[in-house]
C-alpha cells in the first residue's frame, strides 16, 4: 500500500496527546514532505530517519513523500517522532506488514545507525498509551523510567530492526525490568537542632496540615537547618503522587528518576533565580522550580533578596496548585502543589532589636517593604527564631525528640484529616472551612477583633481557622477551641514585627 499510519506521542508539560504519523507515497519528483506544525528538530527528522532505514538494511522509497503530523494545530518537538516516521515509511512502501501497528504506539529517537534512543516525557507518553487501552514501544534508554509504571503493556527496544522483527512476528519484545525501589533515607534529624522548640512544633503543624511556613531571626540560629528537616517528618509519596512527580522530573532529568522515587522534591532555588526559571518558560515551556518541586517543598531562603515580581508570581500557583504558562506557539498547565517555605532576616544587617542592631526602624521597614502585603497573606504561619537562650548549647540532650517521633505523629494527623475531608487542612476552600473549621459564637467575636487590632485581610482569618484545625487534629481534639487559636496567632510573627516597627517609626 502507499499509505500507512502509526500512533504515538506528543509531549505537552506532563500531558502526551495522540499524535497520529500519516505517510503517502505517490508518484512524482523524488522528494520529502513534512506538515503537522513540526519544529526544527522534527524536520531534521528526514536525514536521521533515511539514514537509520538504509543503515538497518532497508530500502528508502526515491518516490514523492508526504508525512503529515496530525493534529496539525499541536506543536511538535524533539526526535520523539523518529520510530512511528522509520515504520510508517516502511509500512506505507510495503516493506513492513501493517498488521500489528494499530496496536501500539511508537515513541523515540533514532541514530544514523537505527539504534533507538531515549526521550524525555517517556513516562508520561506509556501512561497514556496504557490508558487509551494500547501498547507501547519505546527505547531502551527509559526503561528505567518505564520500570516504575506497574501496569503491563510497555515493551523497550534497541534498535529499528529490532522492533521492525517483531511486529513481523519473527522476534521478541521484553517489558522493563521492574527495578527494587530503594528504601527513603533520611541523612538528617530533628534532634539535632538545639532548642527552637516554637520552630519545632510550627514545623510539626507545617508538615501535617501542609501549611506554608515563613521563619524570621537573625544569621545562624538554625532557620535553614529547620527548613531542611521538614522533608523527614513527611509520609512518603504515595503511588499517584510518585508517578505525578515523575512524570515532571522525566522532561528535566530522567536518569534521576530511579534515586528520587517516592522521595518528595525539595527545592531550594538561589535568590538570584528569574521568573522564567521559578515558573518555567521557553518557546514550548519547560516546568520551572515550582512545577518541580510538586507534591513537595520549595524552599526560599534570604527571602527579600529574590525579585518582587518573581515572588508575586507564586501567589496564583500557590492558591490553585498548578501553574499555566502561555506563548506564541503553546499554552501548558503544569501541576503546582507545593509547600513554600522561606527564611529571611528581620533586618539588612540580621538584627533590628539589641546590641546587635546597626539600622533605623524605617531602614527596617524599607527592607521588609521588599515583600508585598498579598504575598505575605500566603504564609499560613511566621514564627521568629532567635537565638538561643544561654545552657541550650551546653545541655543539647534536653526536651529532644526525633524526626521518627514525630514523623508517627504527622502521619496519624494526616489520616485524620483525609478520613475526614478527603484533603489536608491548608488544601480547605470556603464552604470546605465552614464545615470543618467551625468554631464557638464567642471565640469568632474575640478572634474577629484580634485580627482587626493586627489588621490582617480575610484571607488570614481563614489561613488562622486552617492552621488552628491542624493544631486540633495532632491533640485529637473534634472541636476547634480557644487555646488552639491561641497558638495559631501566637505563628504570627511578621505581622507582629511589622507593628512593632511602625509603632518605633512613629
Amino acid at each position: 500500500m502507499s499509505l500507512a499510519v502509526v500512533n504515538t506521542r506528543a509531549a505537552l508539560g506532563i500531558a502526551a496527546p495522540l499524535v497520529t504519523v500519516e505517510v503517502h507515497i505517490s508518484q512524482g519528483l523524488p522528494g520529502l514532505t513534512l506538515v503537522g506544525l513540526p519544529e526544527t528538530t522534527v524536520r531534521e527528522a528526514r536525514d536521521r530517519v533515511r539514514s537509520a532505514i538504509i543503515n538497518s538494511g532497508y530500502t528508502f522509497p526515491a518516490r514523492k513523500i508526504t508525512i503529515n503530523l496530525a493534529p496539525a494545530d499541536l506543536p511538535k518537538e524533539g526526535g520523539r517522532y523518529d520510530l512511528p516516521i522509520a515504520l510508517a515509511l516502511l509500512a506505507a512502501s510495503e516493506q513492513l506488514s501493517i498488521d500489528k501497528l494499530e496496536q501500539y504506539e511508537f515513541v523515540g529517537e533514532l541514530a544514523l545507525t537505527g539504534a533507538l534512543r531515549g526521550v524525555p516525557g517517556a513516562i508520561s507518553s506509556a501512561m497514556e498509551a496504557l490508558k487509551a487501552g494500547k501498547k507501547i514501544i519505546i527505547a531502551d534508554e527509559n526503561a528505567e523510567e518505564l520500570g516504575l509504571i506497574e501496569q503491563p503493556g510497555c515493551l523497550i527496544a534497541n534498535h529499528l530492526t529490532q522492533v521492525c522483527a517483531f511486529l513481523e512476528g519473527k522476534g521478541e519484545l521484553f517489558a522493563p525490568e521492574k527495578l527494587p525501589q530503594p528504601a527513603v533515607e533520611y541523612r538528617q534529624d530533628l534532634n539535632e537542632i538545639f532548642g527552637q522548640s516554637q520552630g519545632k512544633r510550627a514545623l510539626e503543624i507545617t508538615a501535617a496540615g501542609g501549611h506554608n511556613l515563613l521563619l524570621i531571626g537573625p544569621p545562624g540560629t538554625g532557620k535553614t537547618m529547620l527548613v531542611s528537616r521538614l522533608n523527614t517528618l513527611l509520609p512518603p509519596l504515595n503511588d499517584g503522587e510518585a508517578l505525578e512527580s515523575a512524570a515532571i522530573i522525566s522532561l528535566v532529568n530522567p536518569h534521576s528518576l530511579q534515586q528520587q522515587w517516592r522521595q518528595r522534591p525539595f527545592r531550594a532555588p538561589h535568590h538570584s533565580a528569574s521568573l522564567t526559571a521559578m515558573v518555567g518558560g521557553g518557546t514550548i515551556p519547560r516546568p520551572g522550580e515550582i512545577s518541580l518541586a510538586h507534591n513537595g517543598v520549595l524552599f526560599l531562603d534570604e527571602l527579600p533578596e529574590f525579585e518582587r515580581r518573581v515572588l508575586d508570581a507564586l501567589r496564583e500557583p500557590i492558591e490553585s496548585g498548578e501553574i499555566h504558562i502561555s506563548r506564541t506557539r503553546a499554552k501548558i498547565s503544569y501541576p503546582a502543589k507545593f509547600q513554600l517555605l522561606a527564611a529571611m532576616n528581620p533586618s539588612p544587617t540580621g538584627h533590628y532589636q539589641g546590641k546587635h542592631n546597626r539600622c533605623t526602624p524605617e531602614q527596617t521597614l524599607r527592607y521588609l517593604s521588599r515583600l508585598s502585603g498579598p504575598f505575605l497573606d500566603r504564609f499560613d504561619l511566621s514564627v521568629e527564631v532567635p537565638l538561643p537562650p544561654p545552657g541550650i548549647l551546653s545541655n543539647p540532650g534536653l526536651n529532644v525528640e526525633s524526626s521518627v517521633d514525630v514523623r508517627a505523629r504527622v502521619i496519624d494527623t494526616q489520616r485524620r484529616q483525609y478520613e475526614r475531608q478527603q484533603k489536608l487542612n491548608a488544601r480547605l476552600d470556603n464552604h470546605e472551612i465552614k464545615l470543618h473549621c467551625s468554631i464557638e459564637h464567642n471565640d469568632a467575636i474575640w478572634l474577629e477583633e484580634t485580627l482587626v487590632k493586627l489588621g490582617l485581610s480575610i484571607r488570614a482569618w481563614h489561613r488562622l481557622l486552617k492552621v488552628a484545625r491542624t493544631i486540633a487534629d495532632i491533640q485529637k481534639s473534634e472541636q476547634i477551641g480557644r487555646e488552639h487559636l491561641l497558638e495559631a496567632l501566637s505563628y504570627r510573627a511578621i505581622d507582629r514585627l511589622l507593628i512593632h516597627l511602625q509603632q518605633l517609626a512613629g
